[in-house]
Formats: C-alpha cells, sequence, structure tokens
C-alpha cells in the first residue's frame, strides 16, 4: 500500500501559484508567497528558511479557504488585512481603498516642497492678526478638536499645519507624520468606518498623537472652524462614472465605491475641492492632488484659476503618466522658480 506523501510549503507554494495563475490572477506567485506568510504569521525570511518543511495538514483547508478567496478576485490586500505603503505596515479593510504606488510619489513631493518651504519647521506665511485670532477662538470653542489627536493649537511661529482630504486608511497623514515628525496633522474623510481605520494606523506606527481626525466632507470641517491650513493634500475619488464597467473586478467589486468615482468626469471633487480654498481663514502655501489619466491639465488649470501660485507644476508617475498637480506659493523671494505647467 502506498501512503501519499505530504507536501513541502515550496510545493504547496508552488501548486498554489499555478492554481491562481489558471484563475487569471495578476501577480499569482507574489499573492501566493503573501497568503503564505499571512497563514503562518512569519515573515518572509521565515517562510524561506521553512521551505522544506512538512505543511501542517491542520492548516491545509485554511489555506484553501485562502486561495479560493483569491481566485474569486478578493484582493489580497483584503484577505490579509495589510498593506504595505512608503515602507509602513497599513491595515485596509473593504471600508477604504487600498494604497496605490503612485501615491508614495505624491506624499515624496509633498515632503521635499514642504521642507523646502519650512526648513526650519515652522510655517512663515504671512497670517494677519483677525485671522489668527478668528482661528485661536475657533479652536477654543471647538471641543472636538482638542479631544481629537493631538493638540493642534493655532499660534504664530507653531509648525506647519497639513490636512489630508480624504483620510481613507490614513497612508498619507500617517507616512506625512512619520517623515516629517516637527509638522502638524489632520485629516479628515466623510466615512466613520474610514477614520476608525485610519486612527488604528496611526497607533499602529506610533503617531497617535500627532494626527488630528476629523469626520467631514471635503473642506468643510476645517472652513467651519476657521483652521489656516498650510498645506493641503488630497487623493480624492476620480475614476468618471462611465468607466465603471472598464475596471477589474477587483477593484470595482471589492474596493468602496465612494472612494473610486469622481461623478460623470471624474472631476466633481476636484471643481468643489478647489472652490472651496477661498473659503479657508487663507489659502495655503501648498496645495497637492493626486489625478486620474488624463486629468492633470484640468486639475492645473481649475488651481491656476483659483488663487495666484508661484508654480503650478505636473508630477509623471513610474509609467509616464501625469499623476499629480503641485501648486505653491513660496515665502522666500530666492525660492521663488516660475510656473511650470
Amino acid at each position: 500500500m502506498t501512503v501519499e506523501r505530504k507536501p513541502t510549503i515550496r510545493e504547496a507554494y508552488v501548486e498554489a501559484s499555478s492554481f491562481l495563475q489558471g484563475h487569471r490572477v495578476n501577480e499569482a506567485a507574489s499573492c501566493a508567497e503573501l497568503l503564505l506568510q499571512h497563514l503562518f504569521g512569519w515573515s518572509r525570511s521565515e517562510l524561506l528558511l521553512r521551505w522544506q518543511e512538512l505543511f501542517p495538514v491542520e492548516r491545509l483547508e485554511e489555506w484553501r479557504q485562502l486561495l479560493e478567496r483569491k481566485a474569486a478576485g478578493e484582493p489580497v490586500q483584503y484577505i490579509i488585512g495589510e498593506q504595505e505603503f512608503y515602507g509602513l505596515p497599513f491595515t485596509v479593510t473593504p471600508a477604504v481603498l487600498i494604497p496605490r504606488p503612485e501615491t508614495e510619489l505624491l506624499v515624496e513631493q509633498v515632503v521635499l516642497l514642504g521642507r523646502k518651504l519650512w526648513s526650519d519647521g515652522s510655517a512663515r506665511h504671512k497670517r494677519n492678526d483677525v485671522g489668527a485670532d478668528h482661528a485661536e477662538r475657533a479652536a477654543d470653542r471647538k471641543p472636538d478638536m482638542r479631544q481629537a489627536e493631538g493638540e493642534l493649537r493655532l499660534q504664530r511661529g507653531e509648525p506647519p499645519l497639513v490636512a489630508d482630504i480624504g483620510a481613507g486608511s490614513g497612508a498619507i497623514a500617517v507616512t506625512l507624520a512619520v517623515q516629517c515628525p516637527e509638522w502638524r496633522l489632520m485629516s479628515s474623510d466623510i466615512s466613520p468606518a474610514a477614520l476608525a481605520i485610519a486612527r488604528d494606523n496611526a497607533r499602529r506606527n506610533g503617531v497617535e498623537g500627532r494626527v488630528a481626525f476629523l469626520e467631514g466632507d471635503l473642506l468643510k470641517p476645517y472652513i467651519e472652524q476657521g483652521l489656516r491650513l498650510d498645506a493641503v493634500v488630497s487623493n480624492p475619488p476620480y475614476i468618471p462614472e462611465a468607466d465603471e464597467e472598464g475596471l477589474q473586478p477587483e477593484v470595482r467589486l471589492y474596493e468602496p465605491p465612494s472612494a473610486l468615482y469622481g461623478g460623470k468626469d471624474g472631476l466633481e471633487l476636484y471643481r468643489r475641492l478647489i472652490a472651496q480654498l477661498a473659503e479657508l481663514a487663507a489659502m495655503p502655501s501648498l496645495v497637492g492632488l493626486e489625478v486620474g489619466m488624463g486629468q492633470a491639465s484640468a486639475v492645473a488649470q481649475m488651481l491656476s484659476a483659483a488663487a495666484k501660485w508661484d508654480e503650478v507644476r505636473i508630477i509623471p508617475d513610474l509609467a509616464g503618466i501625469d499623476r499629480h498637480v503641485i501648486a505653491v506659493r513660496y515665502n522666500e523671494p530666492e525660492m521663488q522658480t516660475g510656473s511650470v505647467e
């Protein structure tokens, strides 16, 4: 009588990769590896060290279920509950958009330009006394500001105040807080579920006390509280509604629609957000926006019409697609380089 040989972990990985590839899963081998790490709670190095061990029989059914979920199209990030962004771990669920590598470039640009604007660690753009006093009174009469993560008092000479509009998983705000510990960060979203995940990610990455989270639509909560923002950063929903059917099933069927679609032409959120800039206590020195394919010129024109900037630049992603629009008002004359559109 022959006894069926138990597979090694490596053999299970090879078989899983083939199975997922047969179901037209993109990057099937990488998905199989991530699922194995998730199943056993191992790092990649530990997985490779234990490559030749026999696969535990008692975990085979759980392994099969993970593979079936991935084969059905569910994003691997939702299955394992995590996505790395800018080298940091972020918890993700179907309540939030999965952070993309393209957005890392937006964070990178904001960090570079912000450090250039605020090289001494403080916001130096002009604040008139009336506006500053109004912002301070607004903070005093709004108890939710004091209950938020971090005391964010608006006083002259304090570090720059940067707002991330559309928190999602908190990837942008949390990463900025980690990269620029001298900055004050706020992040808002219309989704309470998303804000809960963003708060968890702030705790997970050690910046819980340095990012304040607010519930509200675009810039409305900042306008209502009379806050002076030094920078506004956002990766709003930008997919045109007509493009829904052409999306990959793992995006269309699993990621939150409220984080994907930006109206008929994909530009609805940009129009509203840019129009609201004028309602802030003062125009920010820096605005950074991620955009969809073919949208950069239109968004750049909206920003140019909304205020007088020293520079409005369009930044391509690694695939050469115009992906980010950055508008800047420099504080020091020698830093002005002219407009690039």
